[in-house]
C-alpha cells in the first residue's frame, strides 16, 4: 500500500481515536502544482455523518497546523469509507474475507496489475484473492489500492 509518513499517520490516528472514531486509512496524494490531498477515512459502529466528518476535520486540521508534518500546500478531506470501502491494513483484508474486492498492484504479478475476485484472507503478509478459479497471492507491500466491491 502507498504509505504516508509514520509521524503523519500517528498524529491523525491519535486525534481520530480520541474523538471515538475508527481510523480506516490515510492517503496523501500528489495533486501536481496544486500541492497534495490528505484524505482521511473514518468509521464508527453507528455510521458516519457529515457532522462527524466536520468534527474530525476541525480537530485534525488544528493539530496538523501546530505539528506541520506536511511541508507543501495540501487540502484536507475527511469521509466515511463508503460502500466501496478501501482496504489499507492486513486486518482489513482479514475482516472482509469472503467479500468481492478489486486490487491494483504497483508492479505486475502474473503479467497484470488489476485483480478482481473473492478475498481469501491473509497468509504471511500476502493477500489471497481468487479470480476465475485461480488463487493469487499478492504481497501487501505490492498493493497500490484495494476496495470492497459492493453487492446489492
Amino acid at each position: 500500500m502507498r504509505s504516508v509518513p509514520e509521524k503523519l499517520n500517528l498524529l491523525v490516528r491519535q486525534e481520530v481515536e480520541l474523538l471515538g472514531y475508527e481510523l480506516v486509512g490515510v492517503q496523501l496524494l500528489s495533486q501536481g502544482k496544486g500541492g497534495s490531498l490528505l484524505r482521511i477515512y473514518i468509521d464508527h459502529a453507528d455510521g458516519i455523518t457529515l457532522d462527524d466528518c466536520v468534527e474530525v476535520s476541525h480537530q485534525v486540521s488544528g493539530v496538523l497546523d501546530v505539528e506541520d508534518p506536511i511541508k507543501e500546500n495540501y487540502r484536507l478531506e475527511v469521509s466515511s469509507p463508503g460502500l466501496d470501502r478501501p482496504l489499507f491494513e492486513l486486518e482489513h483484508f482479514e475482516r472482509y474475507k469472503g467479500s468481492k474486492v478489486k486490487i491494483k498492484t504497483q508492479t505486475k504479478i502474473d503479467n497484470r496489475h488489476r485483480f478482481s475476485g473473492e478475498l481469501g484472507g491473509v497468509e504471511k503478509n500476502q493477500v489471497l484473492i481468487e479470480e476465475d478459479g485461480t488463487l493469487y497471492r499478492i504481497p501487501i507491500e505490492l498493493i497500490d489500492s484495494a476496495r470492497v466491491v459492493p453487492e446489492f
